[in-house]
């Protein structure tokens, strides 16, 4: 028995000394990464960290005081406007905005300016109608009952101008240059004569919100919604919804300019017609509205704000739905490609969210940045969808989840609805969304963890997915009631069914992408197999089925082809792509077993691999992924902060462990 117990003993000890010889080699392990990168994740400074939208700062809460309890609760900064009380005209009111900057910049916090009283913005509030009536926005209508069946009307009923949540205001015409110059002038000029010396510095960029053209009805909100939306301008409910398409009085003018035809002669075709010549003037009609929608909105918009030393931001309306798409803005990737940081709406803070034409949302401002030369992707994020419709909120997971998949798409900038500033600093939800100031610290941590590694980084995409603007405006065909899909032509319905099935099965195969018009794939270069565009090269375009390609782009697509170039076609919207040929050809890392749930976002820094790996999903994904020198990876963790050796299987592969709503980075040597 005692030569036993002396055996268990030594064993015992030998154990113990085994294990204080791992913790102590663990604890002496570090990430060989760049000094820069592990101080920013260790302590992100303000300008990787979340911006809160705050819009109304009294007296007492622009104060250093006020001002430096926001910082020190995690944020990186406010999003802000001048009162929405006498709204533009109150210089007591400017005189409380002006404290506020003045205390970010001592407390070393960043000011996004937002441009309007609510929103859709384009209207400062009202005074650019108040200015002058005529700038109202204006449809061409069609009634096919009446003898004569065209009109011009203001834009107001039936639209998101009297239907929103926010108020029913009637709304300017954002494709009339002089009515963009009075917002311009009312809004914008207003600001740089208060705030002159922030811009640039303190003063980062201006965020419009949801302009659009407003010939859409967008359907009814719902009566709980409805019911508290403060109506502004009276709504006249004998006014008919009709089919409509947005003009202005040069409209004729520059349409004839363009093409030499007589618009007035063949506008019937706007509205009905499938023969070739109807298809050609409606396709004529819809890439005017789209340069000017670009040109006279975000494009003014864009070079103040370049004139100023700042960027534009925000987002447009409705950038889930591919139909709305047409008459909302014309072309959604062009327009969006004029903002400095182009943007999104999300307002689910539910994971899945990302599957149902969440991708869409975030990846066309990402396209845009992409595809211009640029980084920075903004999103405005909440969870009203959650808490307008009486479900529960969004919790902590759910919430860094959703900032996960939007930075694995390309985010890096995220402004806040979550919450009220003022009840978080006192730590009180009376909304009863049951998250604590903690959570929300823990929220702004792990955004700031994200941008650490993420923001600097380089997006790695090497296959184009084709987006069907150009023959979707040949399809179009306005309609009276609520505009869907189901409204639309059979090949309207394929073509949209095809791009959104094709984005998708890429997303859940791991395969990173970006969007492209037939504008910039017509002006691409084809050189060694590859797509180029700006400073990027893609090595696979995957068109989607239906699609007729300008020639210009025929024979660029011809080209590609003839380099031996990677094209796939989708032969019908429910037909699938060649995910095996894809992986091989952009070297994609393959998880498995395959990951549906899992979003994945590649990344090249300081010629540095990262990839970002989110499961979205109710379930645990457990599984490996192969890549290049595995044992020189490390693994981080943005919800802890911990960073630690990757663990690799005995066929060289990462071993990946995602619980539901988790994420990790991992970052190659």
């Amino acid at each position: 028995m005692k030569t036993a117990f002396v055996v268990l003993k030594v064993f015992f000890l030998a154990c113990l000394c085994l294990a204080l010889s791992v913790s102590a080699s663990e604890s002496q392990w570090a990430p060989d990464w760049p000094k820069d990168w592990l101080a920013a994740w260790n302590d992100p400074p303000p300008e990787l960290r979340p911006l809160q939208i705050v819009h109304g700062l009294t007296e007492n809460q622009a104060g250093v005081e006020y001002i430096s309890a926001i910082k020190e609760v995690g944020l990186g900064g406010i999003v802000c406007n001048v009162n929405f009380h006498d709204y533009l005209r109150s210089e007591a009111n400017w005189a409380t905005l002006i404290k506020a900057v003045d205390a970010c910049r001592e407390v070393g916090l960043i000011v996004w300016i937002y441009d309007e009283q609510g929103y859709p913005s384009g209207a400062a509030g009202g005074l650019v109608l108040q200015t002058n009536p005529q700038f109202e926005a204006l449809a061409l209508t069609y009634n096919p009952q009446l003898s004569d069946p065209f009109k011009l009307r203001p834009s107001y009923e039936h639209t998101h101008a009297s239907n929103n949540v926010y108020a029913a205001r009637r709304y300017p015409n954002i494709i009339d240059e002089t009515a963009v110059d009075c917002f311009i002038g009312k809004t914008h000029e207003a600001y740089r004569r208060r705030l002159g010396p922030h811009l640039g510095t303190t003063v980062k960029a201006f965020f419009t919100d949801e302009p659009s053209l407003m010939v859409v009805n967008i359907g009814r909100l719902p009566q709980h919604i409805s019911a508290k939306v403060k109506v502004i301008d009276p709504i006249d409910v004998s006014i008919q919804p009709l089919p409509s398409v947005p003009w202005v009085k040069e409209m004729p003018v520059k349409y004839k300019q363009r093409y030499g035809q007589d618009l007035m002669a063949v506008r019937r075709s706007l509205f009905t017609g499938d023969s070739a010549d109807d298809r050609l003037i409606r396709r004529r009609f819809w890439a005017l509205i789209s340069d000017l929608m670009a040109e006279r909105y975000f494009g003014k918009i864009q070079n103040w704000c370049r004139n100023n030393n700042i960027a534009s931001s925000g987002h447009i309306l409705c950038e889930e739905s591919v139909i709305r798409h047409v008459p909302l803005e014309g072309n959604a990737l062009k327009v969006l490609g004029r903002m400095d940081i182009p943007g999104l709406d999300m307002l689910s803070s539910d994971p899945a969210t990302v599957f149902h034409q969440g991708w869409l949302t975030a990846t066309l401002p990402a396209s845009a940045a992409i595809l211009n030369g640029r980084r920075q992707v903004m999103t405005e994020v909440s969870d009203y969808a959650q808490r307008a419709f009486n479900k529960p909120p969004a919790t902590l997971p759910q919430m860094q989840a959703t900032a996960a998949w939007q930075a694995a798409l390309g985010v890096t900038e995220f402004t806040l609805y979550y919450g009220s500033i003022h009840r978080i600093l006192a730590d009180t939800q009376p909304d009863k969304s049951q998250r604590s100031r903690e959570d929300y610290q823990s929220y702004y941590d792990y955004v700031g963890r994200l941008n650490a590694l993420l923001r600097n980084a380089r997006l790695t995409p090497r296959v184009l997915l084709y987006y069907p603007i150009y023959d979707l405006w040949s399809e179009f065909l306005p309609v009276a009631e609520n505009l869907t899909l189901q409204t639309q032509s059979t090949r309207t319905q394929q073509l949209v069914q095809s791009f959104i099935n094709l984005g998708k099965k890429l997303l859940t195969s791991q395969i990173p992408f970006v969007l492209v018009d037939h504008e910039l794939l017509g002006s691409a270069k084809i050189r060694d197999k590859k797509v180029c565009i700006a400073d990027r090269r893609f090595d696979a375009l995957i068109l989607p089925a239906g699609v007729q390609l300008p020639e210009s782009v025929a024979r660029n697509v011809d080209k590609f082809a003839a380099a031996e170039g990677c094209i796939q076609r989708h032969e019908s919207s429910n037909a699938d792509i060649d995910i095996d040929k894809l992986q091989q050809l952009t070297g994609s890392c393959r998880l498995q077993p395959a990951g549906d749930n899992v979003i994945m976002g590649y990344f090249v820094r300081d010629g540095r691999s990262i990839l970002l790996l989110v499961n979205v999903g109710k379930q645990p994904y457990v599984g490996k992924i192969p890549v290049v020198n595995p044992e020189a990876w490390s693994v981080a963790d943005p919800a802890t902060g911990r960073i630690k050796k990757a663990d690799v299987d005995e066929l060289s592969s990462i071993r990946v462990n995602l619980p539901t709503y988790s994420t990790v980075l991992l970052i190659g040597p």
